[in-house]
């Protein structure tokens, strides 16, 4: 054992990491207890149609330990957090008979610069290495107003202005932390299509139920 990993050794017995979903204190150096692991490794998830994108699939519901993994990961720079993220997500995904390039939801510039991170960014580029599947960036999102906190038919009728920067072939895998209306991924999937996409496919972590017009 080094001196660097000694000290973070030593500093994890006198004050333990607190746990991204809880806060509750946790073993070692793990970004998460044991609880919150056993209750998004057990957490109920789903695929379903969604207008306008395709199949979505979504590892858990957004409430308990995964509403607060989200948080921790955006709002406190948790980066660690993004791969516990992408492993439920590719535990829920289904085995995919052709491999698909994996792109993330980009974030505003704005907002990127401000927090100097992507957290779909991280998570898709954790789940293109747990999946050994292709990673790729051709989505540009122009500045606009938040998506969260808006009321559902404000963000159905303003989507987020997304673009592609050149061609894109094959089928793509889109990737997002969570799912509320679906007015994001439309815009992805939109710009992915004109961009010469022949099928694609969601994936995002938590799914916000009751809003997002998909299936129960």
């Amino acid at each position: 054992m080094h001196a660097g990993e000694l000290c973070r050794a030593l500093s994890s017995l006198i004050a333990p990491p607190l746990c991204g979903g809880c806060g509750r204190p946790c073993l070692g150096q793990e970004p998460i207890c044991a609880g919150c692991r056993a209750a998004v490794a057990s957490a109920r998830g789903g695929r379903a149609e969604l207008a306008g994108v395709g199949p979505v699939t979504w590892a858990t519901r957004y409430d308990g330990a995964a509403r607060g993994l989200v948080s921790a990961l955006k709002f406190q720079g948790r980066l660690r957090l993004a791969l516990v993220l992408a492993q439920a997500l590719a535990a829920a995904l289904p085995v995919q008979p052709d491999a698909a390039t994996i792109v993330a939801v980009p974030a505003a510039p704005r907002r990127r610069r401000r927090r100097g991170f992507d957290p779909a960014e991280l998570v898709a580029a954790a789940l293109a290495a747990e999946l050994e599947l292709p990673l790729a960036a051709p989505l540009r999102r122009a500045d606009g107003p938040r998506q969260v906190g808006r009321p559902r038919v404000d963000r159905l009728a303003t989507p987020p202005r997304v673009r592609a920067l050149g061609p894109v072939a094959g089928p793509v895998l889109v990737v997002d932390d969570v799912l509320t209306t679906g007015a994001t991924l439309r815009a992805c999937a939109e710009a992915l299509r004109a961009a010469g996409a022949i099928r694609i496919s969601a994936g995002v972590f938590a799914r916000a139920l009751g809003d997002s017009g998909l299936g129960a």
